[in-house]
Parts: structure tokens; sequence; C-alpha cells
């Protein structure tokens, strides 16, 4: 989401605590709108998993 003007960018729907559909909606949003300039998240487990911020580290 963009905070700023309130857009969802991308997202997915999982009944499963599992990063790779947060890494998929993540990429997706990257394709679409580029690098965020400040990004941030609700800090729960699928967020701070390697996995999902070596996505994020790597742009």
């Amino acid at each position: 989401m963009d905070w700023r003007t309130r857009k969802v960018l991308s997202w997915r729907l999982s009944n499963m605590m599992d990063v790779e559909f947060c890494v998929e909606a993540f990429r997706d949003a990257l394709v679409r709108y580029g690098l965020p300039e400040i990004f941030n998240t609700d800090q729960g487990s699928q967020f701070t998993t390697p996995r999902f911020t070596e996505v994020l580290e790597r742009r």
C-alpha cells in the first residue's frame, strides 16, 4: 500500500502463514511501481525472514 495515496499496489490472499505469497506480492509491486523510497511492514514473521528481506536488499 502506498501510504501517501492509500493506493493498494499489490495483494494476495492466503490462509497459510507462508512467506512465498508475501514475496510474490512484493515482487509484483516492484515490477509495477519500482523500488520505494521508504519500505515499512507490520514486522510479522513473513516480512522479517531472510527470504523476504533478500528481495528488498538485492534491489
